[in-house]
C-alpha cells in the first residue's frame, strides 16, 4: 500500500512538472550563454559551410522545396532522400558534433530558403522557412542568433530548446541551422 501511495505521489508530481512545462518556457540562462558562444561557432564549421554553399548552387525554387515538404510530411519513416541528408559528408558531421556533448538532441543545416541541406535525425519537415528557427537566423541575409522556447519534443521525448545560427562564408550569411538542445543534460 506504502509503495502505490508513493508511486501516485510521484506520478502527481510528474504531472504537475509537465503541467508547468507544457505551456512554454523562456530558454535557461545556461543556454543563452552556450548560444552565444559554442553554438554561434558550429554555422562557421567548414563542412558545413560547404554543404550549404552546395545546396544554394543547386538554385532550387521555392516551389520545389515546397512540393518536396509536401512528401516529406507524409512519408512513413525515414525514406531514401532523407537518408541521404542524414548520411552526406554534412550529415555525418552533425551526428559527430551531436555525440560531442551529451546535451545535443538534434542538429540540422538549412539554405538560403529555409530547406534542409542535412540533418543529425529525421525532422517533421523539410522546409524550415516558414518558422522563425529560420527567419530569424538566416535573418534576410543579415544573420542572427535565435533562441527559441523550451518544449516538450516528442521526437526525442524530452524538453528541448531550439538555438539556431547563421551559417556564413566570410562574413555573408549563406544558410541557418538549429541545435537542439535538452535543457535537462545541460549542466
Amino acid at each position: 500500500m506504502k509503495k502505490s501511495i508513493a508511486f501516485g505521489m510521484v506520478g502527481l508530481a510528474a504531472l504537475g512538472l509537465a503541467g508547468n512545462l507544457s505551456a512554454a518556457e523562456k530558454a535557461p540562462q545556461k543556454v543563452v550563454d552556450l548560444a552565444g558562444s559554442e553554438l554561434a561557432k558550429l554555422g562557421s564549421d567548414p563542412v558545413i559551410v560547404e554543404a550549404v554553399k552546395v545546396e544554394n548552387a543547386k538554385g532550387k525554387t521555392l516551389d520545389q522545396i515546397k512540393e518536396l515538404d509536401k512528401k516529406w510530411q507524409q512519408a512513413a519513416g525515414v525514406v531514401d532522400y532523407m537518408q541521404a541528408l542524414m548520411n552526406n559528408p554534412c550529415g555525418k558531421r552533425l551526428k559527430e558534433i551531436q555525440k560531442s556533448a551529451p546535451y545535443y538532441a538534434e542538429l540540422f543545416v538549412m539554405d538560403k530558403l529555409g530547406a534542409n541541406v542535412c540533418m543529425s535525425d529525421k525532422t517533421s519537415d523539410y522546409w524550415q522557412g516558414d518558422e522563425p528557427k529560420f527567419s530569424e537566423s538566416y535573418k534576410d541575409g543579415k544573420g542572427a542568433v535565435h533562441i527559441g522556447e523550451v518544449k516538450f519534443d516528442d521526437s526525442v521525448q524530452a524538453y528541448i530548446v531550439q538555438v539556431s545560427v547563421p551559417v556564413t562564408e566570410g562574413g555573408a550569411v549563406i544558410g541557418a541551422m538549429t541545435i537542439g538542445i535538452d535543457v535537462d543534460k545541460l549542466k
